[in-house]
Formats: structure tokens, sequence, C-alpha cells
């Protein structure tokens, strides 16, 4: 794609509102979930194969120094991202200048989290830490440099292009982990995986939009779009520091070892819910900005995703409570059952994640992140407050605080996002509360035929495993549908979401309105 004219004005045509705008965001949303499901098959492909491979201590290590790190590279990605998306006006001027301020600013970052690894070795206890530190901190420049042409491509509503470049990334990434394992390599395999993973983003990125900055100058605006993008990104960053408290309140309390149970657990937790709210965000956003002046469409458009994002969020969490310590048996192979049983604990806090998720879609899209930033620092100190309660119960008690935060803070979270436009709550909780109501019934319909089925249960090994992981998730799935079919009186949903199916099925074919005026 070129993004620009030859006047220095941003080129692809993309519709303002109506039926061209819902069609493309549609196929936006197709493409970011079909590449979501992807992304979790490939990094859950590279889980089985280098938990047999590297030791949970190995595991633990490197999370302690990626918990610092993935924050640093994070610093323009989120933030500019989201300017470059909401922006009316981009000109090759104001990119330009975006493009050197973010690397700019990862190479400060770069040098400084080098620096600082021996400071983090020293909070852990673990002197292996700083050489990983300075490893890991080249991944912070490589990520930086990539981020306004993504961010170019995501304004043009390429998704499907962005998605591919992701999955193409990550399999290049758990290729060179695994390989990289299997020599032997140990933590350093997942240090180069890790690097390979931001090498490639920014090769595809710099191919798929083909755009070379010009040099930094005053153009106008670029302090408000720096302003804009200091807010999401002070966001970003509160919410980092409150979904990592817990490693490190894991890492330091119970140590390396124990934090490499809790990772695994964790990252099949947060990955179910990543994979549909933050792969989709950015088509939400760019498609709820062009039609915030027309409030009943906005509404419209807000409330047909919450309906999508609690059939599945909640149908996911039932299933995951009932079935999760047999899905890591057979991911992770023996000696991972800890992360089972840990993982029990955050299974009933994923629909609950995926619905408080999509506040955030509000504040972006009417302008406002700086509020989103206010609301961030309320949701760390409650977060990190129930953390501190859950911590003498050990990860467990961590995983129970996980959901807790989310199911407190759905309410409270839309009626803020929502108040500067008038949207209330009681159209949110009408969206999704059956939903909730029909996974609570299926989960515990489910558990009570269970019960009457005790040789299930005796079955071990993974075959065991992988029979209970298929009987009940068809059982819970066949339960979840029946009740939902009965609390909404008919089979409504079910034709919405089929409908939805359809629209998002079209993901093999670029929209024409984003493909207007480029040359591939």
């Amino acid at each position: 794609m070129k993004p620009f004219d030859a006047n220095g004005m941003f080129a692809p045509s993309v519709p303002d509102s109506g039926h061209a705008l819902r069609k493309l965001a549609m196929r936006g949303a197709g493409a970011t979930i079909f590449s979501g499901m992807l992304r979790l098959a490939i990094q859950m492909v590279g889980t089985v194969v280098l938990a047999r491979l590297i030791l949970p201590r190995e595991f633990g290590l490197v999370t302690m120094v990626t918990t610092f790190s993935v924050l640093l590279m994070s610093c323009g990605s989120n933030g500019i991202t989201e300017a470059v998306a909401q922006c009316e006006h981009v000109t090759h001027g104001l990119a330009s200048n975006l493009f050197w301020v973010t690397v700019g600013v990862g190479a400060a970052l770069t040098a400084g989290f080098a620096a600082a690894g021996t400071l983090v070795a020293k909070f852990y206890g673990e002197t292996e830490l700083a050489p990983l530190c300075v490893a890991l901190s080249a991944a912070i420049l490589i990520s930086s440099c990539s981020v306004v042409h993504l961010a170019l491509l995501r304004r043009a509503m390429r998704f499907s292009t962005v998605a591919k470049i992701d999955v193409a990334a990550r399999v290049v990434s758990v290729a060179t982990g695994i390989l990289f394992g299997l020599a032997g390599w140990g933590r350093w395999a997942l240090v180069v995986g890790w690097c390979a993973l931001y090498f490639s983003m920014m090769a595809g990125g710099m191919i798929m939009c083909r755009w070379v900055p010009g040099r930094p100058r005053y153009v106008a605006g670029t302090g408000a779009m720096l302003r804009f993008a200091a807010h999401t990104y002070g966001r970003f960053s509160v919410q980092y520091f409150s979904s990592n408290t817990d490693n490190l309140l894991v890492g330091w309390r119970f140590g390396a070892h124990a934090l490499g149970f809790y990772k695994r657990a964790y990252d099949l937790f947060a990955l179910s819910a990543a994979q549909l709210v933050s792969a989709t965000a950015l088509v939400a956003v760019s498609a709820l900005s062009r039609v915030r002046n027309n409030r009943e469409l906005y509404r419209s458009y807000l409330l047909g995703a919450l309906t999508v994002m609690g059939f599945l969020g909640m149908g996911i969490a039932g299933d995951l409570t009932l079935v999760g310590k047999d899905l890591i048996r057979l991911l992770l192979g023996p000696g991972w059952e800890t992360a089972g049983l840990i993982f029990t604990y955050f299974a009933p806090g994923i629909g609950a994640m995926l619905i408080y998720g999509t506040h955030g879609w509000i504040h972006l899209s009417i302008g406002r992140a700086d509020r989103w930033f206010v609301w961030g620092i309320a949701e760390w100190l409650v977060t990190t407050s129930l953390f501190f309660i859950g911590l003498p119960w050990g990860p467990q008690g961590i995983a129970v605080a996980w959901g807790v935060s989310y199911w407190s803070l759905i309410v409270p979270a839309m009626w803020y996002a929502g108040k500067p436009i008038g949207l209330g709550v009681g159209p949110v909780l009408s969206s999704v509360w059956r939903f909730v109501a029909a996974s609570l019934l299926a989960g515990l319909s489910a558990e009570a035929i269970l019960r009457q089925w005790p040789a299930l249960s005796l079955a071990t090994g993974a075959s065991g495993a992988a029979e209970r992981l298929g009987l009940v998730s068809l059982l819970f799935t066949c339960l979840y549908l029946g009740a939902i079919i009965l609390l909404h009186g008919g089979f409504a949903p079910a034709k919405k979401m089929m409908g939805l199916l359809k629209e998002m099925s079209s993901v093999a074919k670029e929209p024409a309105a984003a493909s207007a005026s480029e040359n591939c």
C-alpha cells in the first residue's frame, strides 16, 4: 500500500458511515478474529512443544524480564496506533514526525533497559537476569520501527494485511524458539523467539506499507496527536502494571519455579480473551470513530459488538472452567499439573474480561483517551488491592483476584465510559445478562450430570484427559445453547450470530474501499 498521494495527503479512501462502513468493519473483524484463532493455535503449538523442551524455572526467569520489557516494547504501538486510527486528517509530514518520535523513544528505552539489567536482577535476587535484559532490550528498538507503518495500514482498514503480517511473524517466532529449544538453548530459545517476532513484524510492515518517512519538521497537529498518544499509552501503562503486578508478586514471593507454572496458566487465560478483544479493538475503534456523531448508529454498532462478546465470552468461560485442568494436561504434558490447578481459578473470569475490555472502545472512539487514562488508575488501585488480599493463598489466590476484579469493574467502567455520550449501563446489561445466566445454568447442570458419571473422572493419562475434554465440552455447549434459546424465548441470538459470521466470512478479499488509490 502507498499511504500518501503526491500532495502528501492520506490516500486510501474509507467510507464515513452507513452500509459500506459496516461491511468494511465486519470484514476487518472477520480477518482479525480469524487471524486471532490462527495466532492462538500457533502459540498453543509453541507452548506444547517448548513446555517439553524447557523447564518451568527457565520460563519463570524470562517472564521476570518480559514483565518489564513488554511494557517498553509497547511504547509506540499503544498510543501512536490509536492516534493515527482516530485522527481526522493524517499527512506525510505528520506521519514522519510520529515515526521519528517513536524510534527516538525506542532507542532511549533500549539503552535504559539494557543498563537496568542489574537492578532487575537485584530485585528478584536472580543474577541470571542481567544478560537476559540486555538481549531482550534489542526487541524494544526493533518494535518501534514498524509502529507507524502498521498504524497506517490499520487506518486504511487493511486489517487482513496486518493480520497476515502478524500470523507470519508468530510462525517465525515459534519456529525459531522451537529450533533453538531443540538445540538445547533453554531460556535463550525464548529470548531469540521474542526478538524474531518483532523483527518479522517490522519487515512485514515496511514491505506492505511502502512509505519512507521524511525529515522531522514542524507540522500542525503533531502536538495534539502526541498528547492523545501519551494519554493512551498512559492508560496502557497503568493497565499493564495492573495486569503484571501479579507476576511481580508471584516471582518475588514464591520464586521462578512457581512463576513458571503461574505464567503458563495466565497465558491461556489471557490469550482466550486477547485474541477477541485486542484483535478486534482497532477495527471497532476505526468503525465507531466514523459514526460517533450519529448516536443511534453508534449505539447500534456498540451493542451489537457487546452481544457477540457476551455470547462468546461466557461460553468460553463456562467450558474452560470445567475442562481447563484437562486442557493444560494435554497441552503441556506431565509435570505441569500445578498450572492446570491454577487455571481452573482463572477460567470463570474470562467472560467478564471480554465484556469489560470493550469499555476502552468507547473512550478511544469518542477521542477521550484522557478519561480512559483516569479510569485506568482506578482499575489499577482496585486490582492491585485484590492481589494483595489474595496473595496469602498463593498463585491460586491471585487467579481468583483477577476474576473478582473484572466482575466488580464492569458496571462502573461502562457507566464512566458512556457518560460523555449519554450511554447508560442499562442497555449494556440488557445485551449481556442472558449470556451470563445461560453460562451459569449450563455449568451447574453439566456439573450435576458429571457427578452421575464417576467413571469419566477416573480415567487417567492423556487419553483420559482428551476423553473428558471432548465429552464435557460437547455437553456444556449443548446446555449453553439450550439455555440461551430458553432465556431469549427463541432462536434470535443464533440467527444474529449466523448473520454476523456470514458478513465476516469474506476475509480473503481486501475491501475495495481500502484498496482504492493503492498500488500494491
